[in-house]
C-alpha cells in the first residue's frame, strides 16, 4: 500500500565495516524547519480582555479593584481602582478614583488620582484631582484643586514642601 520514501531521510551512517546503519529519528532530532506548537504559544501575545461594563441601571455599594479596564455607566458608592477607567455620561461615582488613565464623561464626587486624567465637556467633578497629565475640555464642570505629581497613584508620594515644626509649641 504505502511505502516510506527515502527522499527526506538523512544519509545513512556506515559502521567500521562499511555497512549502513539506520537510526530512527525521534521528534527531538527532527531537522524540520517548522516550529513546534509550543513555540507559537510562547511568542504569541496575550489577548487583552474587554473592559468590564457597569450598566446604567446598576447601583454598586463598595470598593472595586482590578488590573483591567472598567467602563461605568451606573452609580458607584465606593472607591474604584483600575488600569483604564471610563466614567460614562450617565454615571455617578461617590468615592476615590485611582487609575492609570481616567476619562470622565459623567459625575464624580471625590478625589481623582491618575497618570492621565481627561475631563470631557460633559464631566462634573467635585473633588481634588492629582495627576501627571490632565486635559479639561471646554464645558467641563470642576470644583476642587488640581495638583501635579510624578507618581499620582502612590498616595504617599507628595511633591508639596513639608512644613517646619513650630518651635513655640
Amino acid at each position: 500500500m504505502f511505502s516510506k520514501s527515502k527522499i527526506n531521510d538523512p544519509a545513512p551512517n556506515k559502521d567500521a565495516e562499511g555497512q549502513r546503519q539506520t537510526t530512527p529519528q525521534t521528534p527531538a532530532q527532527s531537522t524540520s524547519s517548522q516550529p513546534k506548537p509550543s513555540e507559537f504559544k510562547a511568542s504569541a501575545p496575550k489577548a487583552k480582555p474587554p473592559a468590564s461594563v457597569l450598566s446604567a441601571d446598576l447601583h454598586v455599594t463598595g470598593n472595586m479593584k482590578t488590573t483591567g479596564d472598567i467602563n461605568v455607566e451606573g452609580t458607584v458608592e465606593g472607591d474604584i481602582r483600575a488600569h483604564l477607567l471610563t466614567i460614562g455620561e450617565t454615571a455617578t461615582i461617590k468615592g476615590e478614583v485611582v487609575a492609570d488613565d481616567v476619562v470622565i464623561n459623567g459625575r464624580i464626587v471625590g478625589r481623582v488620582r491618575g497618570l492621565k486624567v481627561r475631563l470631557t465637556s460633559t464631566a462634573r467633578v467635585e473633588g481634588d484631582i492629582i495627576h501627571k497629565t490632565i486635559a479639561i475640555e471646554s464645558g467641563a464642570h470642576f470644583e476642587g484643586s488640581v495638583q501635579r505629581q510624578d507618581d499620582p497613584l502612590n498616595p504617599g508620594a507628595k511633591n508639596a514642601p513639608t512644613q517646619k515644626p513650630n518651635p513655640a509649641s
